[in-house]
């Protein structure tokens, strides 16, 4: 028997890296306002990490819109495959060409291109979605604040997030 609310539990969930860090700091300040000696000097360290896994975790969160959508997305070696109910594929995260956000579709979808491949179509509340951050992340040049921005607006278009080459004009800003 749980005494917490399942709503409650899932954004306790949610925002826990926020909720680490937030501890990590508290503890690191109480060893620095503490007696002193070794555990003053270890307290900053332990705070800076703290806030470290505060900030990362405000962007996991951002990134999270929650679970029960169509499909699941796995993440094995570099390698994202998708499972849906009514098509699917995989895409290596060093070869992708393109990533894409769709909200005009329901649910809203990451789109990602590969050469020599299908656009692989990924709703963004499947199973295991937030894996997808890791492999986001570590595209070359991507800012993740304008994917997190192009997540949580209501936009009516598809946006480009990263091209690995530009399709574009130089003179032509992406956004």
């Amino acid at each position: 028997m749980s005494f917490v609310r399942p709503e409650a539990r899932a954004a306790l969930w949610r925002w826990r890296e926020v909720l680490a860090g937030l501890a990590l700091v508290l503890l690191g300040f109480s060893w620095i306002a503490g007696p002193g000696g070794l555990l003053g000097w270890t307290g900053w360290p332990v705070a800076a990490a703290g806030v470290i896994l505060a900030v990362v975790g405000v962007q996991r969160a951002r990134f999270r819109t929650g679970g029960g959508g169509p499909g699941i997305v796995l993440l094995d070696e570099g390698e994202i495959t998708y499972m849906g109910p009514l098509g699917g594929g995989s895409v290596a995260s060093s070869e992708i060409e393109r990533l894409t956000f769709d909200p005009t579709a329901t649910p809203p979808h990451w789109l990602l291109e590969q050469k020599g491949r299908d656009v692989l179509a990924i709703p963004v509340n499947a199973e295991g979605a937030e894996a997808l951050f890791d492999s986001f992340s570590a595209l070359p040049g991507l800012r993740t604040e304008r994917m997190l921005s192009a997540l949580n607006t209501e936009a009516r278009h598809a946006v480009v997030i990263w091209e690995r080459t530009p399709s574009r004009p130089a003179a032509l800003p992406l956004h």
